[in-house]
């Protein structure tokens, strides 16, 4: 999909999250035009593992460094995910094509040589960017005994560090770690008579490992004298896999070398991300949409003979009975008619609850169009959780809102209190999970820490606007008229009759949950796999259909679960109402448990802590999300069967 330039929508967002941090960093925005021997910049991000789930900045192992390192600045997203962008000491220059250039020599102590031994050993990744593209995987195929060996291009974020030796590895010893010390730097441009220049449009890296030789004693570091030819590689013999690898097992030195290579390419620059974004097979989506289609389509078919058949049927019988004085005795969902209004217990946390569900569903759903619209593009790294972040707090006009109108018609008189529950209560939580995690990752050095300077923007952000929003629309809703039920309350409550087994509020809670779960969890398997794995996600297309059917899936599921309950002459649905469809969250916590087990390799305690937690957060928040939308439907099909009813 093509990544577009930056419109008035996207600069009002960009603007808005301008206090949220202290600068940013926007490039891809609009292309860029390099002229014959313009530098061309190789920016360094985070070392990352799928096997730790902690990034580390570049420098933090010792590499070649430039005289100055500079830190790019980064947006609110990019630091909360690791992000620390750096200058680098690589010279790459347009259409300046370089073999075997040297980058510099290193003395590693053995302690040195662990460090990238114990990063290898934990696969970790390395992360570059040039004209904002970030790296794609040069890796060689093995030879079999039908074809020789070839070169593919696998188009992934990043590509190794180093490799373990194996017996069916040539020239390695088992167990022992090799570092990549050589990269060859394949540079795609395309031109057009459209603009002067040409665009970069491929970055492509294929690492080596090779123990380099040369000829002659190696000159000090502040000699001016020419470092020695190397003997390893030159202009006329580039570097292969052939060679012997470079170990990093004992202490001794480490020679880093690099080549460039520039390659035309038909790819326009608007269409570069394409390879990222198409790696995914799109039929496995369409597989996960028809799913959840037929999981709405019989829910529909139920809601739609519930409403046709079976409601009309009572409400004729209902009706027609009072009309004659020997009316059959009451039966059924009408016998609750003066208890099924009676606010329930603790209805402030029910309001609560109904209230961040609002803000969550306001976030996600204008999030969903920015995403639909092209504004959050992998291109601009950090916008998708920055513009999550910035809409949470915005809406909390609605979360107060929605709260303070189900408060005031449970004739709730402490407003105060149950605002600032509304507006501190998720956060808090949230934010507790967050901190008490961003200290053990801190422990471990992690750039995946959040700096406290971030921590007191975000605070400044939740109490500075997000509380103070949320007490502007509570004023609103306070100040709005009382919701008024159709049926009056009777002031002693009525019985209940005692409930068979599978009318419990237990097993019909969780067996609500099922099926809003098992419209997503196809598409959930790739949003796991984007968030843990470090893959590209960007199919916003069928994400939106999926969360529509999501929310029609929940409205119905518990419209089909209260009018089982009431017609079993129970009257509690308030409670019952949100947590049918909210259960959704338990499956999805279970769900991401078993995606721990069957998709995930992890060596730390910390990543598995940090992985659960995580999934706790985003389970709860579905759990939210999807038990407001299941109680506003509840609500509205109570309200309006009760309202047909015509009640002495």
């Amino acid at each position: 999909r093509p990544v577009p330039a930056m419109g008035a929508s996207r600069q009002l967002l960009l603007l808005c999250a301008a206090p949220a941090a202290r600068a940013f960093y926007l490039p891809g925005v609009a292309p860029r035009e390099y002229q014959q021997g313009d530098k061309v910049e190789l920016k360094l991000n985070k070392l990352a593992s799928t096997k730790t789930q902690l990034p580390y900045e570049w420098y933090t192992l010792p590499f070649c460094r430039p005289l100055k390192i500079e830190h790019v600045a980064e947006n609110l997203g990019e630091v909360l995910r690791g992000d620390r962008i750096l200058n680098s000491p690589y010279e790459i220059a347009m259409h300046s094509e370089d073999k075997c250039k040297l980058l510099c020599r290193m003395s590693y102590s053995k302690e040195d040589m662990a460090q990238f031994a114990h990063r290898i050993s934990e696969d970790y990744r390395v992360n570059w960017i040039v004209d904002n593209l970030p790296a794609a995987t040069r890796v060689v195929e093995p030879a079999t005994a039908d074809s020789p060996s070839r070169i593919i291009t696998i188009y992934e974020r990043g590509f190794p560090l180093g490799f373990k030796g194996s017996p069916d590895i040539p020239g390695t010893m088992d167990g022992v770690a090799y570092v990549y010390n050589h990269h060859r730097l394949v540079l795609k441009y395309h031109t057009d008579a459209g603009f002067e220049g040409a665009r970069i449009v491929g970055f492509e890296v294929e690492p080596f490992s090779v123990k380099h030789a040369y000829a002659g004693v190696w000159p000090a570091a502040d000699a001016t004298a020419k470092p020695p030819a190397l003997r390893t590689c030159s202009a006329s013999m580039p570097v292969s896999h052939d060679v012997s690898p470079q170990p990093v097992a004992e202490a001794g030195e480490v020679v880093w070398t690099y080549d460039v290579t520039w390659e035309y390419s038909d790819v326009k620059w608007a269409s570069r991300w394409d390879v990222y974004l198409y790696a995914t097979d799109e039929q496995i989506h369409w597989f996960s949409m028809v799913n959840s289609l037929m999981i709405v389509l019989f829910l529909s078919g139920m809601v739609a003979m519930i409403m046709t058949r079976t409601l009309r049927r009572d409400l004729n019988r209902y009706n027609d009975a009072e009309a004659k004085e020997d009316a059959a005795e009451e039966s059924g969902w009408k016998l609750c008619h003066g208890d099924v209004f009676r606010p329930p217990a603790n209805f402030g946390l029910l309001a609560v609850y109904v209230g961040t569900g609002a803000q969550v569903f306001g976030m996600t759903f204008v999030t969903m169009i920015f995403a639909l619209l092209g504004m959050l593009s992998p291109a601009n790294r950090g916008g998708l959780m920055t513009a999550m972040l910035l809409l949470f707090v915005f809406m909390g006009i609605p979360a107060g809102y929605v709260a303070a109108r189900l408060y005031k018609s449970f004739r709730g008189t402490n407003w105060k209190g149950n605002t600032l529950k509304t507006a501190t209560m998720f956060p808090g939580i949230v934010g507790v999970v967050f901190f008490v995690l961003n200290l053990f990752i801190w422990g471990h050095k992690s750039s995946g820490a959040v700096p406290f300077g971030t921590l007191f923007a975000l605070l400044l952000l939740w109490f500075g606007i997000s509380v103070p929003l949320v007490f502007v629309g509570s004023y609103f809703g306070y100040k709005a008229p009382v919701i008024e039920h159709p049926t009056r309350t009777n002031q002693i409550p009525r019985v209940v009759p005692e409930q068979p087994w599978y009318m419990s509020p237990v097993f019909c809670t969780l067996v609500g949950g099922i099926l809003p779960f098992g419209a997503v969890f196809i598409e959930l398997f790739f949003i796991l796999s984007s968030i843990w794995l470090h893959q590209f996600y960007y199919v916003f297309g069928f994400l939106f259909i999926v969360f529509v059917i999501l929310l029609i899936t929940c409205a119905e599921i518990t419209i089909v679960m209260c009018y089982f309950q009431l017609c079993s002459e129970d009257y509690h649905w308030w409670w019952r109402g949100f947590l049918t469809a909210g259960s959704s969250g338990l499956y999805l916590f279970g769900y991401s448990l078993v995606y721990l087990y069957t998709k995930m390799v992890v060596v730390r305690t910390i990543s598995v802590v940090m992985y659960i937690s995580y999934m706790l957060i985003a389970a709860y928040t579905f759990f939210i999300l999807t038990g407001t939308v299941g109680f506003a439907a509840c609500f509205w099909f109570v309200r309006t069967i009760y309202g047909e009813v015509k009640v002495e």
